[in-house]
């Protein structure tokens, strides 16, 4: 899971890589349009993606057949909330303008949120089935899947963008079409897959295609509250990001690079996240909470580990970082200085964000994800009031916005562990409603 992430992450690294060669203001129309379009979807997103814990539970209680019916039911909610995606996108798209951002950036910003937009039931579909496959501990399918399509995507992208083997050079709508073309090759391995002989009959795949109405309430039950705590993290997230634009385009700019970096270690977590889901999952449907504390462990300490050598990187290579996406022929040298400074904020919540998702993953496979949503809300919506007097009522300058969002990350990962060192998730009462359909 976290080789899987990885890929991912190096996917958008390269994009707005390639975008840096462009000028500065297509690294901040990507970062804002990119935001923009997960804020979009991740309320179905965050619902369809429990088929992680769904599935996991699942199997620990030995009841394959239900498996794979849990990915029919998530394609089912991911068809229908198309139309409601394209008028909250139609929506959406109006954040760029209303946010104070220069007709340039917008124009760029909305081309590249809308062919994302285009592909969203191709993200939902992956984001389905890569959950079931994570589920089920097949994570291999998924890391073989995700790899494949990340290097569809570079080559694909690069040629989109600039023009070359023959297509057209289309900007950043280049980057976007790229993302969505590798999203269904992506798919399409998924499928072979699922649809593989030993697969099909182990958990009677040809018998699944049915509506089901225990598992869509479970889904719904358990999924919706994690679908609102990812929907109201990224919309706050988001609408900070495109506030902290607001300061200019060198701003932007160095937020998007500090941020790029910053999926080195926030993606490879979300593996970690995933992996933990399932485990615990798995244990949750067996009814076996014992070695719980040992997935705990582990967890923390992997995640840990990593943490703290890539902040050391961050810090003591921050300048050399920054200057990895200077455009060549323009002056960087403002873009550099804030986002060095930035990058020891960076440095500082790396550990809070391995905490943050090692946690969550705990408490999302035991299904305690009603207490993370209110949670997660409340900090989060706290946070953005907090930013908008910072920078729109108080005018405090970027650095002072910055630490005040890293302050943020340190409380919420306090909180998270505080639940986590409880008892009230593992309760066996409280288990057996989680697994009740």
């Amino acid at each position: 899971m976290v080789v899987s992430q990885s890929a991912f992450a190096l996917m958008v690294f390269t994009d707005r890589l390639f975008m840096s060669r462009i000028d500065a203001l297509h690294i901040a129309s990507a970062l804002g349009g990119g935001v923009t379009f997960f804020v979009t979807i991740s309320l179905f997103q965050g619902v369809i993606s429990y088929a992680t814990a769904l599935a996991a539970q699942y199997m620990g209680a030995g009841q394959l057949a239900k498996c794979p019916r849990v990915v029919t039911q998530g394609v089912i909610m991911a068809a229908a909330c198309q139309p409601l995606l394209l008028l909250l996108g139609w929506q959406a798209a109006n954040l760029f303008e209303w946010m104070g951002h220069a007709p340039a950036q917008v124009a760029l910003e909305r081309q590249y949120f809308f062919v994302l937009l285009a592909g969203s039931f191709l993200a939902l579909t992956k984001t389905c089935i890569a959950s079931y496959f994570s589920g089920i501990a097949r994570t291999r399918v998924v890391m073989i899947s995700d790899v494949l399509g990340v290097l569809v995507n570079i080559p694909l992208t690069y040629a989109l963008i600039f023009g070359v083997m023959g297509l057209p050079a289309l900007g950043i709508q280049g980057a976007a079409l790229g993302t969505v073309i590798a999203t269904g090759f992506s798919v399409a391995v998924y499928a072979l897959f699922y649809f593989n002989r030993v697969h099909r009959r182990r958990f009677s795949v040809m018998d699944s295609f049915h509506y089901d109405r225990g598992i869509l309430q479970r889904y719904v039950r358990l999924g919706l509250p994690s679908g609102m705590e990812v929907f109201v993290g990224a919309a706050t997230f988001n609408l900070f990001l495109l506030l902290f634009q607001s300061y200019g385009v060198n701003e932007g700019a160095a937020m998007a690079i500090v941020f790029n970096w910053d999926m080195l270690n926030y993606v490879p977590l979300i593996g970690m996240n995933i992996a933990v889901t399932s485990m615990i999952g798995r244990y949750v449907g067996a009814g076996d909470m014992t070695r719980t504390n040992h997935v705990i462990s582990a967890a923390f300490l992997l995640a840990f580990g990593y943490s703290i050598l890539l902040g050391t990187f961050f810090i003591v290579l921050r300048e050399q970082l920054m200057n990895v996406f200077a455009t060549p022929g323009e002056d960087f040298s403002t873009i550099v200085t804030l986002g060095s400074q930035m990058m020891i904020g960076l440095a500082t919540y790396v550990l809070a964000d391995a905490a943050i998702l090692i946690a969550s993953g705990v408490l999302r496979g035991a299904g305690d994800t009603r207490w993370l949503m209110i949670t997660s809300m409340l900090i989060h919506v706290l946070m953005l009031v907090f930013q908008v007097y910072i920078i729109k009522v108080l005018a405090f300058g970027p650095m002072a916005s910055w630490w005040a969002f890293v302050a943020t990350l340190l409380a919420l990962a306090a909180i998270y562990l505080w639940r986590l060192l409880g008892s009230r998730w593992r309760s066996p009462e409280r288990l057996a409603r989680v697994m009740a359909e």
